[in-house]
């Protein structure tokens, strides 16, 4: 199986940046490669439904964005590192949220965007103040 595990949540004041990291681990992600998995990153706040922010394809070359983080989120991915990146900037209160990635084998981010994946994280906390 493959495990995702979130890091680089934390508290920050309203106009800062943050990076998150999704690291994939498993000995062969079920027989496929980390590049044939897209990743995206979700956020669920408090009493509100799961919302979809970004995700990218298994190469790199495709990347979707919700409405309310263009120009403001950037998603990326090491494949060498197993590692998917969000890097936030220009943080909002507006953004506090448990933030997610799920990686899904079908290697598409469009599929993805749907919060249509095979493994889910366990999230990381991200607060901004002020």
């Amino acid at each position: 199986q493959v495990q995702l595990v979130e890091s680089g949540g934390g508290l920050v004041q309203a106009g800062g940046s943050l990076r998150l990291s999704c690291a994939a681990s498993g000995r062969s992600f079920t027989g496929r490669s980390f590049s044939s998995y897209a990743v995206g990153w979700f956020r669920q706040a408090p009493e509100k439904e799961r919302e979809f922010v970004a995700a990218i394809s298994g190469g790199g070359r495709s990347t979707y964005y919700a409405d309310s983080v263009k120009g403001q989120f950037t998603i990326s991915r090491d494949n060498a590192k197993n590692t998917v990146y969000l890097q936030m900037n220009s943080l909002k209160p507006e953004d506090t949220a448990v933030y997610s990635c799920a990686a899904d084998s079908s290697g598409s981010a469009f599929r993805i965007r749907l919060s249509k994946a095979d493994y889910w994280g366990q999230g990381t906390q991200v607060t901004v103040s002020s």
